[in-house]
């Protein structure tokens, strides 16, 4: 049909960002809209961009935030606006997701579909437990059946075949019931000593197993306070997680951390800690806005390098790096015009991710402060810089006002030409989720690779009791931003992300077991 758009049914695996297909993260950025479930995890939601139109249905056994025809009534309507729309779903869509109750509508009024499948939890929570649900000397055969029948049906468990099967079976969406699948798993005959497991929130940091036989699962289950979601797995294969168990044993297994950054920056710090066996919450709470046209930036670099015999150009964060070059570029102004003139260039960065970031230009800083700060910063090119030199600063336009003054001090022509305007974002979609997981506890830390990430973390938060977040900062000026809000506070040894990931590991780390 002529100005039709198209649905994608996709999976989003059990929560673990990692167990995302690439196909579906590329949808994640390339929809125009995304309709999710309630099991979606905060750090799945953390990817999708803010500025991204979503649609929460929040589908929970026993609560339907939307009701199932009207999800499918959403999807058919959004198609025909001409919109690309993503339909993400926990686990795998064709996997008791009522994946193909959603394509019906579609199919009916001819509306273009794909299906994405996803990594279902059947597999990979007994996975993730250590529990392979087929083992050549235990199990050949797997039976995955779903605990939660039909709203208004009747039991359809057929105990008898499962018992007699003698494979592994894994019961879904069917902790509610866990008392009488097992009684009706030894009504038909299944030896109470059978090895039995059940794993809550799967894959995810808050994950919890209890392993015992089918006569006592749902009794000691009952005493750990197991709840939904989870996933119940009975054969001889569960013995096998006391020796497989994985998950919990990395070095951050078990912890779930919230990395603030600015939007258009990639985490480094994300993907280590995820090596490292932390779920990670990747919160964008700030963006930068260019100043754009810029003309002050422009006639500052036309001047450049004939102003004195000597001249700074000085860089206070990555994106202030990466926005000079794209705008020089812009300006029509290469590096000629930069080291064309009389006067000796000199470049200073404020720390190692800065520094890091000129290299990528081909530019070597001449100054980097031991400590990451501004003022530090400011010092050290005071005490480098020959008398009289003119200093140019491009930075945030809300830059720290502890960097000019060493440079003022010393006598030098201090040229401060603003790059970007810093932008707090809401994140909406994410925020009512992030909120609870600090409520329950389920947060351990809180990154900070800057003030105004500290800055932009509270306006986004707002309604959250800030003195009892652990704050990991990435220096002393990062830290006393967090400590205006009595924030738990820890600072890294050196301005660096390897610096920021040991600290973690010393705060919050486990030993090998």
């Amino acid at each position: 049909m002529d100005g039709t758009g198209k649905v994608w049914l996709a999976g989003a695996g059990p929560g673990d960002a990692g167990l995302l297909t690439v196909k579906t993260r590329e949808l994640i950025e390339t929809a125009d809209i995304i309709v999710y479930d309630a099991l979606i995890s905060a750090e799945i939601l953390s990817l999708i961009p803010p500025e991204k139109e979503v649609v929460n249905v929040g589908k929970r056994a026993g609560r339907h935030l939307v009701p199932q025809d009207e999800i499918n009534e959403i999807l058919l309507r959004e198609a025909k606006k001409g919109r690309k729309v993503l339909r993400l779903k926990g686990g795998d869509p064709f996997v008791f997701g009522r994946g193909g109750e959603e394509l019906e509508l579609l199919a009916e009024h001819q509306v273009p579909f794909e299906i994405v499948p996803g990594i279902t939890s059947a597999s990979a929570v007994p996975a993730y437990a250590g529990i392979p649900v087929t083992h050549r000397d235990y199990a050949s055969s797997l039976h995955i059946v779903t605990g939660h029948p039909r709203q208004g049906g009747s039991e359809t468990i057929d105990y008898a075949s499962l018992v007699k099967g003698k494979g592994t079976l894994v019961f879904l969406m069917g902790i509610t019931a866990m008392e009488a699948i097992l009684d009706g798993l030894m009504d038909a005959g299944l030896d109470g000593d059978t090895p039995a497991a059940v794993i809550e929130n799967g894959t995810l940091a808050g994950q919890r197993r209890v392993v015992s036989a089918a006569g006592r699962l749902a009794e000691e289950a009952h005493r750990a306070g197991i709840g939904p979601p989870a996933v119940i797995v009975v054969g001889e294969v569960c013995r096998l997680a006391d020796r497989f168990h994985w998950a919990e044993d990395r070095p951050l297994g078990g912890k779930q951390i919230l990395v603030t950054r600015p939007r258009q920056s990639s985490s480094a710090l994300a993907g280590k800690l995820r090596a490292l066996g932390a779920q990670v919450i990747e919160l964008p709470s700030i963006a930068t806005k260019v100043i754009s046209p810029n003309t002050a930036l422009q006639r500052g670099m036309k001047q450049f390098g004939t102003r004195a015999a000597q001249e700074w150009l000085l860089f206070t964060s990555p994106a202030g790096v990466r926005i000079f070059f794209e705008e020089m570029t812009e300006l029509k102004m290469d590096m000629r015009h930069m080291l064309g003139g009389p006067a000796q260039v000199k470049v200073g960065a404020i720390g190692s991710a800065t520094e890091r970031a000129l290299k990528g230009y081909g530019i070597l800083a001449d100054v980097v402060p031991d400590v990451y700060c501004a003022a530090c910063l400011g010092e050290a090119v005071a005490a480098h810089a020959m008398p009289g030199s003119k200093v140019t600063v491009v930075r945030a336009m809300s830059g720290s006002e502890e960097l000019l003054p060493p440079l003022l001090k010393a006598g030098l022509d201090v040229d401060d030409i603003p790059l970007y305007e810093t932008v707090y974002e809401a994140h909406e979609q994410i925020k009512e989720k992030i909120e609870a997981l600090f409520k329950q506890g389920q947060i351990d830390a809180v990154t900070f690779t800057s003030a105004s990430t500290v800055k932009g973390f509270v306006h986004t938060m707002d309604r959250l009791d800030f003195h009892k977040i652990h704050a990991v900062c990435i220096g002393e000026q990062t830290a006393a931003e967090a400590e205006k809000y009595r924030m738990h506070i820890t600072v890294a040894k050196e301005a660096s992300i390897e610096s920021m990931t040991a600290c973690m590991l010393e705060n919050l780390g486990t030993k090998e077991r």
